[in-house]
């Protein structure tokens, strides 16, 4: 199975581009079809067309206005493979969306108006696809029926995205001129672009390498739930259940429970369909240690030979989530894994300007001092972080957890912050260096400029 996102500018065709998928690999039922004919009529549209992007935006908000709002899940499946898809919206202020869409993907599509070139949201939606570690890109150059499948524009625009994506360390990228209206080298190969001769849309999401070598990764295995079910025909047992986030377990295997350090052998992999002497990621499992240890929820099991780094200290990149600003000094959530830890946002010290690819740092600051967290006017104080900013945060754990770096531990190495006070998500973030750390720092001059826009966000 491939997991994927779509991402790119306003109306660069990503709805369309789904449509035509779903359309084209025999994967819209007849009623949807049917409704979908409705409502392009409706809209003043031919009785017989079909407006594809309606099979996505499903929000009447999203109809009324011709844009993606929220994130869009679609399944799909071919011969070859099958795909969840996730259409993320395009428009500046709905970048927290796209982070969450593509936060699971292991393909970005990238789409681009062949028209309009790579604009400042393309850039964005790229720089975000580095951020979050997406192995795989493809650009999509959309809309080529509106230029006259010119070779000469598609290669201008496949090379300045190309040199861009080094930029940011992205994966080889793989262009693809396109029509997704008329579906044109997204199923079925194009006839119109007798100077393409590479594979279309399709054949790449089927022929991409996807999954991983479980037995290539370290184990981690986040506790959801002990199991003690204390019945006659089980009077003893203790089992520790979760999904394996990554590695492989072995009845004998040492392991190790942290963050408190104690060792045990597994004795029993107990699943659904009964007892197995190995299993892999991502499976659920109850593990049994021939030890009676102090396992709770929240733990995580890892070998016993590895050095696993834990502590209290939290360093971090974060997308803001929320309207409230961040605030030095205040006390919040951390949710890493199945865990959920108290503890205190010490400072924001850096904060992403994807326009220029530079990182603007600050001096620490004094985390006693309060910030409104409500005031949303360009004179408050520079060194917090606003909706859809992207910035670094060092955080103060009331316990120590598993500090895996995101850059090696996609699974493991995300976390939230999240408000105690009501459980609204604050940020969504990743442990460790990430881009922020590769691109260029920049002193900020403390302006009294309108600091939102500054951060290009």
């Amino acid at each position: 199975m491939l997991r994927l996102a779509t991402a790119g500018s306003v109306d660069d065709g990503k709805s369309t581009l789904i449509g035509r998928l779903l359309y084209d690999t025999k994967s819209v039922l007849a009623d949807q079809l049917s409704a979908v004919e409705r409502a392009t009529a409706a809209r003043g549209g031919h009785a017989t067309a079909v407006d594809l992007a309606l099979l996505t935006d499903g929000l009447r908000a999203e109809r009324e206005q011709g844009i993606t709002i929220d994130v869009a899940y679609r399944y799909f499946s071919t011969a070859r493979r099958a795909f969840v898809l996730a259409d993320t919206p395009g428009h500046v202020q709905y970048t927290r969306n796209m982070v969450t869409g593509a936060s699971t993907a292991e393909l970005a599509i990238v789409l681009v108006d062949a028209r309009k070139g790579v604009l400042e949201q393309t850039r964005r939606h790229a720089a975000l696809t580095a951020l979050l570690g997406v192995p795989h890109v493809v650009l999509a150059v959309n809309k080529m029926d509106l230029v006259g499948f010119d070779e000469a524009t598609f290669a201008a625009i496949a090379r300045e995205f190309t040199d861009y994506a080094r930029v940011l360390g992205l994966p080889a990228v793989h262009a693809v001129p396109l029509s997704a209206l008329d579906g044109d080298n997204v199923v079925l190969r194009s006839g119109r672009t007798p100077w393409y001769d590479g594979p279309t849309l399709l054949d790449l999401l089927e022929r991409v390498p996807v999954g991983r070598d479980a037995g290539a990764e370290p184990l981690r295995l986040p506790v959801q739930y002990v199991i003690r079910p204390r019945t006659p025909e089980h009077p003893d047992y203790r089992g520790y259940a979760g999904k394996l986030a990554s590695g492989v377990v072995r009845v004998g295997d040492e392991l190790r429970v942290l963050p408190s350090g104690r060792t045990s052998r597994v004795v029993g992999i107990d699943t659904f369909d009964g007892p197995l002497q190995a299993a892999e990621a991502p499976r659920s499992v109850t593990v049994r240690l021939a030890d009676d240890l102090d396992v709770a929820r929240g733990d995580v099991l890892a070998p016993a030979g590895e050095d696993v780094r834990t502590g209290q200290d939290l360093v971090g990149t974060v997308c803001w989530l929320t309207e409230r600003r961040s605030v030095a000094g205040a006390r919040v959530l951390v949710r890493t894994g199945t865990r959920t830890v108290r503890a205190l946002l010490r400072e924001v010290d850096a904060r992403l300007d994807v326009d220029t690819l530079t990182v603007e740092r600050w001096d620490p600051v004094d985390t006693v001092r309060t910030i409104d967290a409500t005031d949303t006017s360009s004179d408050a104080a520079p060194r917090s972080l606003g909706l859809n900013a992207i910035g670094r945060v060092r955080v103060r754990l009331a316990e120590p957890v598993v500090l895996d770096d995101y850059a090696t531990h996609r699974r493991t190495g995300g976390f939230l912050l999240v408000d105690p006070t009501d459980g609204g998500t604050l940020a969504a973030g990743m442990v460790g260096p990430t881009l922020l750390d590769r691109l260029v720092p920049v002193r900020s001059d403390e302006r009294d400029d309108d600091w939102l826009a500054g951060a290009g966000i």
